[in-house]
């Protein structure tokens, strides 16, 4: 069975895998960051994501939304405070582990950083050959991937000739591709028709219910709403978390 049809068919050993950490996947206690002098820019944070959970992430522009999930994907470090991930903290780990680390972590940018050089179908396909997979073991699921997502039609063309609605279903795709432990995605429906945000949010709950732990940042209070699942709110640097409705 193909890797997305596994995605759209809930494996329950692939749930318990992820259930028996005995440390949440992701913890936050006293976390604070600034840049420079500047003042903080997040305050006090201190919450834990336990793995196989699925929030989303709101607040007003500029609040810090980006800036959490930059911590979360090893792209910044706290100015104080402790971030763990997968039970380790981020500030022990050797620099030669942290592309081992990243590789278990799915992002979704704002700006998207496909590659130009490739075309969808090696865009897509870049973190299953970066791991080691052989093209003849993953081309059917890339191939698969990209029909869910909208673009099977588009499979050899290049980021710059796609919509920026199409280069936003191409970065989910490759995001979630390797069936990460943990996407982070920021405003992924942004560039999207509602159906297609519909069809995404769809694609992230069946990934969830893999195991994989999801955090969507989105202003979109219908998905959020529709999606029935908890919200970390961000304002003014500091956080709240609620739970569903």
């Amino acid at each position: 069975m193909s890797r997305t049809a596994d995605i759209r068919n809930t494996d329950a050993s692939a749930i318990d895998t992820h259930a028996q950490q005995a440390e949440p996947i992701v913890r936050f206690a006293g976390v604070g960051l600034r840049y420079g002098r500047a003042p903080e820019v997040l305050s006090d944070l201190t919450f834990e994501l336990e793995a196989g959970s699925f929030h989303f992430l709101t607040g007003p522009s500029g609040a810090g939304k980006t800036t959490l999930l930059r911590l979360m994907q090893l792209d910044l470090k706290p100015s104080r405070g402790l971030v763990s991930l997968f039970g380790q903290n981020i500030e022990q780990l050797r620099r030669r582990d942290l592309p081992f680390v990243r590789r278990r972590i799915g992002v979704v940018l704002h700006d998207r950083r496909l590659l130009e050089h490739l075309d969808a179908f090696d865009n897509v396909a870049l973190p299953l050959r970066l791991a080691g997979r052989k093209p003849a073991d993953y081309a059917a699921d890339v191939t698969e991937l990209l029909a869910w997502v909208g673009l099977s039609n588009r499979v050899k063309a290049h980021p710059s000739s796609l919509s920026s609605g199409e280069q936003q279903r191409l970065a989910i795709a490759r995001a979630v591709v390797s069936r990460p432990d943990i996407l982070l995605a920021d405003e992924p429906t942004g560039d999207v028709d509602h159906e297609m945000a519909l069809r995404i949010l769809r694609l992230f709950v069946e990934l969830n219910r893999l195991g994989t732990t999801v955090l969507i940042a989105s202003h979109d209070e219908e998905l959020i709403a529709r999606s029935g699942k908890p919200v970390m709110r961000i304002e003014d640097g500091h956080l709240d978390i609620r739970e569903a409705p």
